[in-house]
């Protein structure tokens, strides 16, 4: 039988004459800073002062000793960031240029001092570059030269932390006559039969060829066998009526164990592999339709809108992604009613615990391969090693029943055709042979049983714009670099597979990165952590759009752009929801963050929620209501994407600033499942705009208590106890507005000493309330994001992490409109 020996102890990095204790996985910067010799490059300006890092060179070392009695010893890494030369005892082992590719060398018999020399990342590009020629980049790094984390150099959102080092794991595999080399399980569902069509190739060693080998593989009750003279073998499985796997709010995610055995001709062992997989079926729908042409998701039948969310990698240093950390991230987007996740070509293909939490989970994986806003040279020595990195991947991936798609790079095509990419190139290669041409062929190839898009915006063919709205995926950015966020209602894309809305991070996040720093939006600090081009000019405009800025009021700013983003992508949303199923999705950019900045992300890099996240749950939640500007009044659009029919009443109220009801109306809806019911607004329940003193409010009851939210230009709510939306026909600053007054009291909860709930009691209209938590404790956290309340109405918001805090405390921490 195989035997493993991990060799994640006992390493060192060579610092000049020095050698420092290097932890693996892991990489050189964390290395650097367990031992004291650069800051913290997330704090601060620090992350201009460890520059110097990736552009030297950098060397792991340790003794390596084996005294295995098998046939075979392989030297194995499961990630090198990124080109390295290796030598043991002095003599070559081998040397690897690619971060997204496990390598294998034979040590058979081999000790001694074993090295593992990095390249500077920049001198690896510059070498390549001087092969292949000039490519154009949306950034001024080097990224496509290199078979590494794109985002390593730099983002719209990340800092430029150029790593190296052996950033997963690394082993010792010892092993007699043969190993399993690689496994495909080809997981379909047909006619209610689950069938798992094993496709295995082994390795020999020199004595082991020509050995009969025997496999067998076992899953849910089911049991197959093959025999192997050569080096590959087919198992096929049946399992009758299995249960399905399901993306969250459509079902549950059963897993099965596939474990597969393979054996020497006397029946002994020799090595094990052991997957979890789900049986269910996954389509691409994109017939032409008199729309345009579509793109929906199909899972087990059934057609979906995918509530989704871009993913990045959640850390710079992506060594010190833990399984637990994948897993808090992961189920902050499944509170949010998410249940797609996309990981993004500009990061990493993600550990394999990042997968299994989604398949657990029920988040649908939409996999970008590695490419993102650059023109790919298609030359060697990248083109080999782009070829090699998917396979391996392809495989690694597949049996994860929550992967869904795979898509071959992001924006490329799109920069090709607008972002004057083809007359630099002139004629040059520049990644178009990949996503149309390698790629498709590697997954028909190897994983059949998952649809494959050539890219991210994609309308499907040359013959139409790359980012046609009416074709294909839609990435919509015009909204936040020109315009106001109620421009999302122009058009109706029919997937938008990226768009968003900026805020800073929460308080306590800004503090702890920007110690002793005096906050101002321009602060010397606060200006380094905003990456965007022009991303605080933006957020000015977008928020005065609506309000006056507040001048020298840090507070109130920071509190303003955080409203501004969760209205911004709250608007996107309603929109597109109520068109379904013209529109079949839209991916938030982005979930989280890689460090503390000014971004596009529903979570902060400390892991707190914005308001956005909040939002997200609220918009993104099987059932919303929202009302939504036509031509010459409005309409109320209720989403049911349950699988159950939907009948309730609507309680219409036409309201005064002032608290005075005008007029009220109950409206019926009827909504089959996964459908969605569009109804005018009676005339007379319309506001009257020109005055700036009235709006409407449409509230389904489930309880006691309002809960409420806001939404673009004029906001929605949900809480436990129903449903609201809220529509204001004037923007903030030009409507007449009280002076918002409530009360505040602070209850502890019973049996539990960190929480209390906050009660607020609204004596006016107060819109968009916000508890900043994290003001009452760093570690302090609410169930409630914005909520919209009208005169006499109450809310109760649990508060979890803080012991003990009184009336005064949570006033403070309080924000609202306030234009008065």
């Amino acid at each position: 039988m195989k035997d493993v020996t991990q060799l994640d102890e006992g390493w060192s990095l060579r610092h000049g004459q020095e050698l420092l204790e290097a932890t693996v996985p892991g990489c050189v910067h964390t290395d650097l800073l367990t031992a004291g010799l650069i800051p913290d490059p997330f704090t601060g300006l620090h992350e201009t002062e460890v520059a110097w890092v990736g552009r030297r060179a950098w060397t792991y070392v340790r003794e390596l000793g084996h005294d295995s009695a098998h046939e075979r010893t392989d030297l194995v890494f499961d990630g090198l960031d990124t080109a390295a030369y290796l030598t043991l005892d002095g003599h070559p082992v081998g040397s690897t240029r690619n971060m997204h590719r496990r390598h294998r060398f034979d040590v058979t018999g081999r000790t001694g001092r074993l090295e593992v020399r990095f390249a500077s990342a920049y001198d690896e590009a510059a070498a390549v570059r001087a092969v292949t020629g000039e490519r154009p980049n949306v950034y001024p790094e080097p990224s496509q030269y290199i078979r590494k984390m794109a985002s390593s150099f730099g983002w719209d959102w990340g800092p430029t932390l150029v790593t190296a080092g052996i950033w997963r794991p690394v082993r010792l595999e010892h092993w007699s006559t043969a190993r399993i080399a690689h496994v495909r399980p080809l997981v379909t569902v047909d006619e209610g039969t689950g069938r798992v069509e094993v496709r295995l190739e082994a390795e020999r060693t020199a004595q082991g060829r020509g050995r009969t080998l025997r496999a067998e593989a076992r899953v849910a009750g089911a049991r197959a066998e093959a025999v192997l003279t050569g080096d590959e073998a087919v198992l096929r499985l049946e399992v009758p009526d299995p249960r399905l796997w399901w993306p969250r709010g459509y079902g549950e995610q059963p897993l099965h164990d596939l474990h597969l055995t393979l054996s020497d001709d006397e029946g002994r062992p020799l090595d094990t592999w052991h997957r979890r997989i789900g049986f269910r079926t996954v389509e691409l729908d994109r017939s032409a339709d008199e729309h345009g042409t579509g793109f929906t998701l199909v899972v087990n039948g059934v057609r979906i809108f995918a509530r989704g969310v871009n993913w990045i990698p959640d850390d710079a240093f992506p060594s010190r992604i833990t399984p637990e950390r994948y897993r808090t991230r992961l189920t902050q987007a499944a509170e949010a009613n998410i249940d797609l996740v996309r990981v993004w070509g500009g990061g990493i293909y993600e550990d394999d615990a990042f997968y299994d939490a989604c398949d657990e989970l029920g988040l649908m994986v939409w996999q970008d391969f590695l490419f993102a806003c650059s023109a790919y040279p298609e030359e060697q020595p990248l083109r080999g090693e782009v070829e090699a990195e998917a396979r391996d991947n392809v495989v690694r991936l597949m049996p994860h029943p929550s992967l869904v798609l795979w898509n071959g790079n992001n924006e490329n095509l799109w920069g090709f055709r607008d972002w004057d990419w083809e007359p630099a190139l002139a004629g040059d290669s520049w990644g178009e042979g990949y996503y149309l041409g390698l790629l498709p062929r590697i997954v028909a190839e190897l994983d059949p049983t998952r649809p494959y898009t050539a890219g991210s915006p994609w309308s499907g063919s040359w013959d139409h714009h790359p980012n046609d709205p009416a074709h294909g995926t839609h990435h919509s950015w015009e909204v936040w670099n020109r315009q106001d966020y109620a421009e999302y209602r122009a058009s109706v894309p029919r997937f938008v597979a990226e768009f968003g809305w900026q805020a800073p991070p929460a308080l306590a996040t800004l503090r702890r990165a920007l110690p002793g720093e005096e906050l101002a939006p321009d602060s010397p600090g606060m200006l380094h952590h905003q990456k965007a081009e022009d991303g605080n000019g933006k957020l000015n405009r977008g928020v005065g759009r609506h309000f006056p800025l507040p001048e020298g009021d840090f507070d109130r700013w920071h509190y303003l752009t955080q409203l501004v983003q969760a209205r911004a992508v709250a608007a996107g949303i309603e929109h597109w929801r109520a068109h379904w199923p013209v529109c079949a999705g839209t991916i938030v950019w982005q979930l989280n963050d890689c460090w503390p900045v000014t971004s596009w992300s529903a979570i902060d890099s400390d892991g707190r929620p914005k308001p956005l996240h909040h939002e997200l749950r609220r918009v993104y939640a099987d059932r919303l209501l929202t009302l939504q500007p036509v031509t010459g009044g409005l309409v109320l659009a209720a989403v049911n994407q349950a699988a159950e029919p939907w009948r309730t009443a609507v309680t219409l109220r036409r309201w005064g600033a002032d608290g005075t009801l005008i007029r009220e109306s109950v409206l019926d809806i009827a909504a089959e499942p996964r459908s969605v019911v569009r109804l005018p607004v009676p005339h007379d329940l319309l506001p009257d705009g020109p005055s700036a003193k009235e709006f409407l409010v449409a509230d389904i009851h489930g309880g006691a208590d309002i809960h409420g939210g806001s939404d673009v230009h004029g906001g929605a709510g949900a809480g436990a106890d129903g449903l609201r939306a809220v529509h204001f026909p004037v923007a903030d600053k030009d409507f007449a507005y009280p002076r918002p007054v409530y009360d505040v009291a602070v209850e502890p909860v019973t049996g539990q000493r960190d929480r209390v709930d906050v009660v607020v009691s609204a004596r006016t209209l107060v819109r968009d309330l916000l508890l900043q938590t994290d003001r009452l404790g760093p570690a302090a956290v609410g169930d409630r994001g914005l909520l919209t309340l009208l005169p006499g109405e109450q809310v109760r918001i649990r508060v979890t992490g803080c012991a003990t805090v009184d009336v005064e405390d949570v006033r403070a921490a309080l924000y609202c409109v306030d234009t008065a």
